[in-house]
Formats: C-alpha cells, structure tokens, sequence
C-alpha cells in the first residue's frame, strides 16, 4: 500500500485540520463570562436587600447602579424585542449569554413572586425618572386626575398588543425604536428619535414617570404577569376608608383596600407608610384602644 506521506514511515498530514480542533470546555465558556456574572449577581442582591428592608437610601443606591451599570455600561434592559424572541423561540445561545439569562430569569421569578419588582427597582430607564421624580421640585408636577389616570393607564396594554400584532404580520423588530426610549443607554439613535426622546423626558417633569406609567409595554407584559403574584401588600381593616395610602402613590395602584397589580410597582412608598405607628390609623387605634384600656378603674373582684 502507497505511502500516505512524503517521508517513508511518517504520519500522513491531515489536510482537514481536524487534528488541531480544540475541544471547548466550560473554563473556556465561563472566563469572559466571569466579571458580568459576578456584577449582575452583585446587583441583584443589592436589589433585594433594598426591597426587603424597605430602605430609601438603599434604593436610590440601586437606582444609580441600574442607570450607570446596567443603562449605560452594559444596556442589560428587557426590551419588546425580547417578547418578540420569545414568540419565535429564537433565544441568544445559553452557554454564551449566562448573565443575560440570569438577568431574564431574575426578571420573570421575581415578577412572579413579589410583582412589577424589575419595574421598580431594575430597570434602568425606570430608575432615572424615578430619580428625576425626587430632583425635580414638586410645584412643576402636574397630579393626573384620578379619573384620566384610571383610563390613560390601559394605553400601554394597547400599545402592547399593537405592537406583538404589528411584528407577527410584518417580522419587523425595527418597530421597538418607536415605543420605547431603552436604546438612549446604548448612545445611538437617528435625530429624530433624539428628539422624540428629549419631548419625552421634557414631559415626564411635568407628569411623573410618564412613560412607565401609561405607554411601556414592557411595563404592560409584566403586569399582566403580576396576577400570577405570589405575594400580596398587607392590607389593615382600615384601609376600606382611609386614603393616606391612596393620595401618596405615585403609579395610582390602590384603589381604597385594593392593590392593582398591573399598576403596583413594589416602590414600597404605601408598605412604609402602614408600618409607621405615627401616621397609619391602623396602629393609631390599636394605641389609643391600649391607652383606653389602661385607664379604666380596677372592679373590684365580688
């Protein structure tokens, strides 16, 4: 039998290179993957440390890390784009998207445990107009009547639907840049997109969290996921009359003793309020019936 090399007795050659294709292993995967995983889970747990302990400056703490971190450095925002891939079941390859994925699921298992939490306390879009909401002064706001409110805050479902109906008849993705803002982290956009997000921003000091509350359908997609909530906001027997609650929400979620869910974003203003013995009339009457009590004679035992 001929020789397959040039030299007597050599290992023919491999013309094929298949004898220098390296096998991938999961060191290979996870080392580029390292540091986004570890600051993703470092967010994460500062996200639910703030939520937990119900801790102002710990959520504006958080708020700058979704905005500088997860806005502009990294873009890591849930976008109708996604909805879109989910539709299509054409999701980023697992082993190479890791802290996306942990970011995805996070969204979706606290969604389903406590709520709107990503809108509250994750996004990055929502955490500047949050934080524009407490720079801005109070006498430029303009309080949406409760009635408009109630109506105004089903334009995001229509926004929504429109939309997934709008990409299932053409396939185009394209339509994102048009109903939401989330591309501004990423520094690009046409002029015209510049300035529609400039009209946006100049309104949301007049109306707060204006996109969030009545035209994100992201917003809208995990509200609807909010009636799966697991976990409910306490609510006192007092809560049926008293409006303390109701007059300080600023996304119009209570309704007297009723949490809406697709509205509640987990920004834990109405939970501190009943937990403060000084101000929710809960525990003022729980306080003055103790006082009564105190001071009501001995009987004499017959």
């Amino acid at each position: 039998m001929p020789a397959l090399s040039g030299v007597e007795g050599q290992p023919a050659p491999d013309p094929w290179g298949f004898e220098d294709e390296t096998v991938e292993t999961w060191a290979d995967i996870l080392g580029p993957q390292y540091l986004d995983l570890a600051l993703l889970a470092a967010f994460i747990v500062l996200a639910l440390v703030s939520f937990k302990r119900k801790s102002v400056p710990l959520k504006f703490v958080t708020f700058a890390a979704a905005i500088g971190y997860l806005g502009f450095v990294k873009s890591y925002l849930i976008s109708i784009t996604n909805i879109f891939s989910v539709l299509d079941w054409n999701l980023p390859v697992v082993r190479y998207n890791l802290a996306w994925y942990l970011f995805f699921g996070f969204t979706v298992v606290s969604t389903v445990l406590w709520g709107r939490l990503y809108c509250g306390r994750v996004c990055a879009y929502g955490a500047l107009t949050q934080t524009l909401d407490v720079v801005i002064p109070r006498r430029f706001r303009f309080e949406v009547p409760r009635a408009i409110e109630k109506r105004a805050a089903w334009i995001k479902f229509g926004i929504l639907f429109g939309v997934i109906g709008y990409y299932l008849v053409t396939r185009d993705m394209l339509i994102y840049q048009y109903v939401e803002p989330f591309w501004m982290f990423g520094l690009f956009g046409t002029t015209k997109m510049w300035l529609a997000l400039g009209v946006l921003l100049a309104a949301t000091v007049f109306v707060r969290n204006l996109y969030c509350r009545f035209l994100c359908p992201v917003g809208a997609t995990l509200g609807l996921m909010s009636y799966l909530t697991v976990f409910r906001i306490k609510r006192w027997s007092e809560c049926n009359t008293c409006k303390i609650c109701e007059k300080a929400c600023q996304w119009g979620a209570i309704e007297g003793p009723k949490i809406v869910m697709t509205e509640c974003v987990r920004c834990d203003d109405c939970e501190r309020l009943y937990a403060d013995t000084a101000i929710c009339p809960h525990w003022r009457i729980i306080d003055y019936n103790s006082k009564k009590i105190a001071i009501l004679p001995l009987q004499p035992v017959q």
